[in-house]
């Protein structure tokens, strides 16, 4: 005998129909701006961005491919339009002839500069701006907790991303 499915309360079915629209509206809403703006996804802005934020500007591709939760033939495929781009370079991992590593090239870094500002207003413009100090505050504390199911091995960098101490402040 098997156990009779726990349904959702209308509560839940509510949030949980509002989270999935959310899920993917949100992607196609980055996509779209950086698309426009500087002629990248949000996947391969997320991957330039995380080069940039290394010291070096490089990584394993097997640690970048853990750090942007894509699959290895995923990162491969983007790897290659943006080297073929002049926005990353490929090269044999010293320490392991087996690894490959990916580095940001200046030109990356230039458009990661380039298109962060709108970057940003469309993040506030879509999600933040949208919400009260209160409601940033538990925004990050659901996305934390939920993040902590999905990813309990923190592999992603948003795993470690700290809110601030204190109140938040809003400008404007």
């Amino acid at each position: 005998m098997t156990d009779a499915p726990h349904w959702l309360s209308p509560e839940e079915s509510a949030a949980w129909v509002r989270l999935i629209a959310v899920t993917e509206l949100l992607p196609t809403a980055l996509d779209a701006q950086l698309l426009a703006d500087a002629g990248l996804t949000h996947f391969e802005y997320v991957a330039l961005g995380s080069l940039a934020a290394q010291p070096d500007h490089t990584m394993r591709m097997t640690a970048l491919a853990a750090a942007t939760n894509a699959t290895l033939p995923r990162l491969s495929h983007v790897m290659r339009r943006l080297e073929e781009r002049g926005l990353v370079r490929r090269f044999p991992c010293p320490e392991d002839r087996r690894a490959t590593n990916a580095t940001v090239t200046e030109a990356g870094l230039d458009l990661l500069d380039a298109a962060a500002p709108g970057h940003v207003a469309a993040a506030r413009s879509a999600v933040l701006d949208a919400l009260s100090a209160e409601q940033l505050q538990q925004l990050y504390e659901i996305a934390g907790a939920v993040l902590g199911r999905l990813d309990p091995d923190a592999r992603l960098e948003a795993s470690a991303c700290q809110f601030s101490e204190g109140p938040v402040r809003r400008a404007g």
